[in-house]
C-alpha cells in the first residue's frame, strides 16, 4: 500500500524563502535575494544555502537556463498551509479549534475583521454542510 509521501520539514526562514517562490515562480536566486532583501536584510550564501536546502528537502526543484537556476516549487501552498495548520492544532489543542480561537479572543487579538471573517467561514460550512 502506497501511504503519501510526508511534506517536508521546513524552517521559519526556508519557509520565507519558499514563500517568495510561491509568490512568483520560475525566479532566480538573484530575483530571490533582491526580494527578501525588501524586508530586510539577507546575504547571498544564506539564501543559496536555503535555496540547497529547499532542493534537498523536495519542497523546490530547478532548471538551468543558460548561466542561471530558475526555481519552482513542488508543494503547494494551500496543501503546506493546510497541514501545518492541522499539525499545529494537534499539538496545541488536541486538534480543538474552538480553544485556540478562545485564546486570541482572551488576549483581545482578535479585531472585528477577523471575527466577521470567521463568521462568513462558520457561515458557508454550515451551508456546506446541513
Amino acid at each position: 500500500m502506497n501511504t503519501p509521501k510526508a511534506q517536508p520539514d521546513i524552517s521559519n526562514t526556508e519557509f520565507e524563502v519558499l514563500d517568495v517562490i510561491w509568490d512568483s515562480n520560475p525566479i532566480s536566486s538573484n530575483e530571490v535575494i533582491e526580494r527578501l532583501n525588501q524586508h530586510k536584510p539577507w546575504h547571498e550564501k544564506t539564501v543559496k544555502t536555503l535555496l540547497g536546502r529547499l532542493v534537498k528537502k523536495g519542497a523546490i526543484s530547478f532548471h538551468k537556463q543558460q548561466r542561471q537556476y530558475l526555481y519552482y516549487p513542488l508543494i503547494a501552498r494551500e496543501e503546506y498551509v493546510q497541514e501545518e495548520t492541522s499539525s499545529f492544532l494537534s499539538r496545541l489543542f488536541k486538534g480543538k479549534v474552538a480553544p485556540m480561537i478562545a485564546g486570541f479572543a482572551n488576549q483581545n487579538e482578535l479585531s472585528k475583521e477577523d471575527i466577521d471573517e470567521l463568521k462568513a467561514v462558520i457561515k458557508q460550512w454550515e451551508k456546506n454542510n446541513d
